[in-house]
């Protein structure tokens, strides 16, 4: 697969992959800070060439090979590059595999295009984040400085460098909400999440399950993975749970 460029409405040049094969089209749903090139998205990429099922993934923007800076992105503003992508490179059936950020992402583009979304599959999914991970994790002068600087450094687990969160990508979170009240999505609905997650609390899966309307949702705990989610096991079972989801169509 080559990589191209989809120009969306704030002119910004959006980088994508696709292949045209057979059956629902399965788009990859990238986590915050990462890309298209993950070894998850790789993994996913290798299996839709070999079995030839169509396969879409590419980059949000301020992320990978995309214009644009991350600190301006939000999370309506990724979900909309989530859905012009699908809109403009797609068509018929699609099935959503969300890793992390991505996992929100997939919850608000399953929930906007209903008639599309025929499956879905979660990897450490984490809607809400910005407010129950970031925003409830700060004290009281941790917020204060957040709102008076606009933004706020914080660990980076996989990094020495410091994660900065703006202020704005909280305030767009809470317009995004979603574990609050039903989760008006119909369609099979698989959860991956490890136990050793230091992210995402794994009860968050079992959150995602209850919120969501559709009665066809499996949680798939693994209790020694971490939130990267991608030893040779736990990719496995990503690509069996993709599999499932096809089978259900």
């Amino acid at each position: 697969m080559k990589t191209e460029y989809l120009t969306n409405s704030d002119g910004q040049r959006l980088a994508y992959q696709k292949h045209d094969g057979n059956g629902p089209t399965i788009v990859f749903l990238a986590g915050h800070g990462s890309d298209m090139f993950g070894s998850k998205a790789e993994a996913l990429a290798e299996y839709c060439l070999s079995a030839n099922k169509s396969f879409l993934r590419f980059d949000y923007s301020g992320h990978g090979l995309s214009d644009g800076e991350m600190m301006d992105g939000t999370i309506s503003s990724w979900t909309n590059d989530a859905l012009f992508m699908i809109d403009e490179k797609t068509s018929g059936d699609v099935i959503l595999v969300g890793s992390s950020l991505g996992g929100w992402i997939m919850l608000n583009v399953a929930k906007q295009r209903q008639d599309r979304i025929t499956g879905c599959v979660g990897i450490a999914a984490a809607p809400d984040f910005t407010e129950t991970l970031i925003w409830d994790s700060l004290s009281p002068e941790q917020q204060h400085q957040m709102e008076q600087d606009g933004f706020i450094a914080l660990p980076n687990p996989y990094a020495d460098e410091d994660v900065i969160y703006p202020y704005s990508l909280i305030t767009d979170g809470r317009d995004n909400l979603l574990l609050d009240k039903p989760l008006a999505i119909d369609c099979p609905v698989i959860l991956n999440q490890g136990m050793q997650d230091h992210e995402v609390p794994w009860q968050t899966a079992n959150q995602i399950a209850l919120a969501l309307t559709s009665d066809d949702v499996t949680v798939q705990l693994v209790k020694s993975a971490g939130h990267r989610f991608s030893t040779e096991s736990e990719i496995s079972l990503i690509l069996r749970s993709v599999e499932d989801v096809l089978g259900r169509q």
